[in-house]
């Protein structure tokens, strides 16, 4: 039977890795009813991390989709990661979810990864409310963790609740908006009471839902009428102005809680279905036609053409899955539909709802379905599917470069064409997975985000794919640049099998600050015909990727071919893209090159003993310090320091701190290698 839009929810879960987020997802499926007991991360039984890898480890590696049934709504649900490594399966998950629920530690407040998520949701406009967990921990401090949210996210947070009790005594929270008091009264977290406001609590609670009446009234203004009249504000007007403010974008309701004691998790599944959007409320899609000729709008009706974006792919045995979002019309079994980006047609083997790994099967689905098809062989990740009449592109996904590499190589030769089967499979599934084969080795060199990526990529192949392989050490992905602008000009002349070719190509390259390099062209077409110049342009990326003598990529840097000469008969298009290349080498020959070598940000948390140690050990490594943050007897180390810097540096940080101190990395930057280190590489 279909489900009325206006009660669906499409939701993530976000986080930095060990702030609760597998926790909390585990409890929403047990209060829920979809699982009848908890599973637990460190037990390594969470339904939601279901692979080996996953388990053994007590981290998420790859986003888990479920459904699940809150008072009368469906709930569409997205367990991600909260290791950098993996913030692309963050990345896709956030480009077809309606909302999300921020997992924050009530201890450590936002951490590192905490601002890569709330970035990625910013940019995919997904509205947010914010789930402080861990109160029962010592240390743990809510006022903080929402001044942390406000600063470092530059967030609106508001608390919709207060706290009762902290650490060891936290026992339950205060609804500010219905002004009662929810107590949890047995260890499994089923049953809470409604009391009225604790005594001593009632001051602050007021004060709290001044505060939270006063900031909604400043971004809604129909709660802000009646604020400014001096009429009393009932729980039903804060509530859909609050609802409002949220789907807006404008604010952050907070709510508190310790999910692994099993407290506080019902009211955010209630803040769920009261605040966060429907794919109704999303609106239509509209969304320009490939062929440029306008806008396309589909809206969530099961009766419009269908719109669907495919957002993730994993290789199986029994037929690859293909992860679809459904924005508008009717998906059946045995369906066709066409894949934009390949422009082919493709059919719908069978469609299934899952339940992290078990697969639901369904005959059809319709609008605001999060759901998987099998059977589709071309369809990637980004790809969207629509009638071919009116073919749109829906984008948004960015996946950041790679920043590591190792080798690969089979044990025996009777296993390189499985590995290359199974290099091509892992690159398929994962848009941050790059590889290629030395030819001269015959290794394949494989690039990826990080040494725990790297390394659960191989344990991939060996474990799923029954591949043995022989892995070498990380290598840091360096990258190169122009140290000053100049030109380059090249000439291109031979003679194949009696026939002359000829192509001139003059071009200018510039330093600039944006990491990703750009190509332009202004050649007069009366210099060169137009219908050269996508030749061209694509010889001037792939001498950018070329890596001249180094071999390593050309980034930072804008390409401007801006003249070349042709000769009727003479020039093809193999001619020019020669000329460009050689062009292209004789002007970064002449503008030298700085090779660059990738940043990483740091937040270390340990205990303040351990302190000087760890900032003279991250001094010693080329790391810069920006600030130390104290907090009681913890305290929070931020900075940067050289990818290269910092292979093995996770057991080095255990060993200063006895195992109580812990690190958090992501990519920042690039920035010139210094001339001395520059030197040991190569020389």
């Amino acid at each position: 039977m279909p489900v009325d839009l206006k009660h669906v929810r499409n939701i993530g879960i976000v986080a930095h890795i060990d702030a609760g987020k597998t926790t909390l997802s585990e409890r929403i499926l047990y209060y829920t009813k979809k699982e009848h007991r908890m599973g637990t991360v460190d037990e390594g039984t969470a339904k939601m991390d279901y692979l080996e890898e996953e388990q053994e480890r007590g981290i998420t590696i790859t986003s888990a989709a479920t459904t699940c049934h809150w008072k009368g709504h469906h709930v569409n649900l997205i367990d991600t990661p909260g290791h950098v490594d993996f913030t692309a399966e963050v990345e896709r998950s956030l480009s077809v979810l309606d909302g999300a629920v921020g997992v924050f530690c009530g201890v450590a407040g936002v951490q590192a990864q905490s601002e890569t998520v709330w970035r990625q949701a910013d940019r995919h406009h997904v509205p947010c409310i914010a789930f402080v967990n861990k109160l029962d921990r010592t240390g743990a401090d809510p006022d903080r963790a929402v001044r942390s949210i406000r600063a470092r996210l530059r967030a609106n947070a508001v608390p919709a609740q207060l706290p009762i009790g902290c650490e060891r005594d936290f026992a339950g929270v205060v609804d500010l908006v219905r002004e009662v008091a929810l107590l949890w009264t047995d260890e499994l977290g089923e049953r809470y009471v409604e009391e009225p406001i604790p005594a001593e609590m009632r001051d602050d609670a007021v004060l709290a839902r001044a505060e939270l009446v006063e900031q909604v009234a400043n971004v809604d203004d129909q709660l802000s009428l009646l604020f400014l009249e001096g009429k009393p504000i009932g729980a039903d007007a804060l509530k859909a102005a609050l609802r409002r403010a949220v789907i807006a974008r404008t604010l952050v309701p907070v709510f508190f809680g310790a999910a692994l004691r099993n407290r506080g998790v019902q009211p955010v599944l209630d803040a769920v279905i009261d605040y966060l959007p429907s794919p109704r409320d999303a609106g239509a899609m509209e969304v320009e036609r490939v062929d440029g000729k306008g806008m396309e709008k589909f809206a969530p009706e099961p009766d419009e053409d269908l719109l669907a974006l495919a957002f993730k792919t994993i290789h199986d045995s029994h037929g690859d899955l293909t992860f679809l979002r459904i924005y508008s019309g009717t998906l059946k079994t045995n369906q066709s539909i066409y894949n934009v980006r390949e422009q082919k047609a493709e059919r719908v083997g069978r469609l299934y709802r899952m339940h992290a790994d078990e697969r639901e099967p369904v005959d059809e689905v319709g609008p605001g379905d999060i759901i998987v098809a099998v059977g589709l062989r071309f369809t990637k990740t980004g790809d969207t599917l629509c009638p071919k009449p009116r073919a749109v592109q829906i984008g948004g996904m960015l996946f950041p470069d790679t920043v590591i590499s190792q080798s690969i190589e089979p044990k025996t030769a009777a296993d390189r064409d499985p590995l290359n089967e199974a290099l091509n499979f892992v690159a398929r599934d994962d848009p941050t997975f790059r590889f290629r084969f030395d030819e001269e080795t015959g290794q394949a060199i494989v690039s990826g985000m990080g040494e725990l990526h790297l390394e659960i990529v191989g344990n991939r192949i060996a474990r799923d794919y029954k591949v043995p392989i022989r892995v070498g050490k990380p290598r840091v992905a360096y990258r190169q640049t122009a140290a000053q602008a100049t030109e380059g000009d090249a000439t291109f002349r031979h003679v194949f099998a009696g026939k002359p070719q000829f192509g001139r190509i003059r071009l200018r390259v510039e330093p600039r600050e944006l990491i990703q390099p750009t190509v332009a062209l202004s050649i007069p077409n009366e210099r060169v015909h137009r219908q050269f110049w996508l030749g061209i342009e694509q010889a001037a990326k792939a001498a950018l990727k070329s890596g001249l003598d180094l071999g390593y990529p050309i980034v930072r840097v804008h390409v401007e071919v801006f003249d070349g000469e042709t000769r009727d008969g003479e020039t093809t298009e193999a001619a020019l893209a020669k000329a460009t290349d050689d062009a292209f080498h004789a002007a970064m020959k002449q503008a030298g090159t700085v090779l660059l070598e990738p940043i990483m940000s740091f937040e270390v948390q340990t205990p303040t003993e351990f302190m000087k140690a760890i900032t003279g050990d991250l001094n010693s490594r080329r790391g810069t310090i920006e600030q130390v943050d104290n907090q009681g007897d913890q305290a929070k180390i931020t900075g940067q320091v050289p990818l290269a810097e910092t292979f093995g540096y996770s057991t080095s940080l255990r060993s200063m701190s006895q195992g109580r101190a812990s690190c958090a990395m992501q990519p920042a930057d690039y920035q010139p290698v210094p001339p001395e280190v520059a030197a040991k590489l190569f020389f």
